[in-house]
């Protein structure tokens, strides 16, 4: 594993080390057949191939005139109007010298090659059916304004790749491809357990020494917005054996747990202490907020160990657990990762990659909010984008161009 000069794990080792920990939960027995609906959220389990060409038959890209290209090449020959082309039929062939009504998305007749809007058209309106018509287009050459059959997708072309994140367009696509239910990844089940003896429910009575536990909160709902089945457990005490008892509880019926609290390296780590005799790493990773980590395994369940301060579990969430989930199982969706100028200089521990909260304005550039401390809710609460600053890069001067991650 890559450490730096200090001793600490990189960020893009410990990330891989999160996506090993992970990789043996991708199985094909775990594979799900869901409706398109269903699917929403979810990470594609196979490769898709078109079944059918989109579109399937040449049609109208516009309401006007299907004609033959060659029967007007100056624009100054009258076509005999015929039977208009409403959407959803089959038209018969279109005869030398005639133009016929077509509507948009209708199939072109056999014989038209070509699609002149009724905007063009002398006169500009279609004529009463059945009342015989002449009409005067101007040149057009063939393809103009047709839709080809295959044009978006031929058959047996690549639809859609194992590990695609199903959005809408994606779904819309199966579904014009004539899929009814797609095969998905699950979700996983995870049991989040939060830690600490000063640690409190919101709403119950706030105590001398004691806060209110925001990190459950923020966890669970970063996981449910990513797609994840959560169990919370509630605050775990600071007693290693009451803790171990109750993930083992949980163990049997879930495929991760992540607990917050209780990693770094004082006399009582709850966390640490909990998981002596499993095959659990502590470990610095080169990052701040979120250094400390835990990975490995609780009674063969996957765990990982986040800090206790609240941005940091949550910056660990986003550095590590979501861009493993995304990697392996297509979901939750990556974060949209662009540039941005800062608004403000900064600093930053050459050392370490820190990770730092702000939002991403009109005009390009990114406001710093809050500074680098990890328990900087308020901050967190007011931003749009988490910075990036490299390890190795002491400071940014104000306009310096930034990697950014849009939340």
């Amino acid at each position: 594993m890559h450490r730096t000069q200090a001793g600490h794990v990189t960020v893009e080792a410990h990330r891989e080390s999160v996506r090993r920990l992970l990789s043996p939960l991708r199985t094909p027995d775990r594979v799900e057949r869901l409706p398109l609906l269903a699917a929403l959220g979810r990470g594609l389990a196979a490769d898709i191939v078109a079944p059918l060409d989109l579109p399937p038959f040449a049609n109208s890209q516009m309401d006007g005139y299907a004609i033959r290209s060659a029967d007007a090449p100056d624009g100054g020959t009258e076509l005999r109007v015929v039977a208009p082309v409403p959407a959803g039929t089959a038209p018969p062939e279109l005869a030398s010298g005639t133009a016929a009504p077509i509507m948009t998305g209708a199939m072109m007749p056999p014989g038209a090659d070509a699609v002149v809007p009724i905007e063009q058209a002398v006169p500009a309106a279609f004529p009463a059916p059945g009342v015989p018509a002449t009409v005067r287009l101007p040149a057009v050459a063939a393809g103009t304004f047709v839709r080809n059959a295959g044009s978006d997708i031929r058959t047996g072309e690549p639809a859609l790749g194992a590990g695609t994140f199903l959005g809408p367009g994606q779904l819309g696509l199966l579904a014009a491809l004539g899929f009814t239910d797609v095969p998905v990844y699950p979700a996983l089940r995870v049991v989040l357990v939060t830690t600490g003896d000063e640690v409190v429910e919101p709403g119950s009575p706030l105590g001398t020494g004691k806060i209110y536990d925001s990190n459950a909160t923020l966890l669970e709902s970063s996981m449910r917005q990513a797609g994840l089945h959560v169990t919370r457990t509630g605050i775990a005490t600071d007693r290693p054996g009451e803790l171990a008892a109750l993930l083992r509880r949980h163990a049997p019926d879930v495929d991760l747990i992540v607990t917050t609290g209780g990693v770094s390296k004082g006399a009582y780590e709850v966390v640490r202490q909990a998981m002596e005799g499993h095959d659990v790493d502590f470990l610095g990773v080169a990052m701040q907020p979120g250094g400390p980590q835990g990975i490995g395994t609780f009674d063969g369940v996957p765990v990982l160990g986040f800090p206790g301060n609240p941005v940091s579990c949550l910056v660990s969430f986003e550095m590590f657990l979501r861009p493993a989930l995304f990697d392996l199982f297509g979901s939750p969706a990556p974060r949209p990762a662009v540039r941005a100028r800062l608004a403000h200089s900064l600093e930053s521990p050459p050392g370490k990659h820190q990770v730092r909260r702000g939002t991403v304005l009109a005009d390009g550039t990114v406001r710093l909010e809050g500074g680098a401390g990890s328990h900087l809710v308020s901050a967190l609460a007011h931003s749009n984008a988490l910075i990036q600053v490299p390890e190795g890069i002491a400071a940014l001067a104000e306009g310096a161009e930034v990697e950014v991650w849009m939340l």
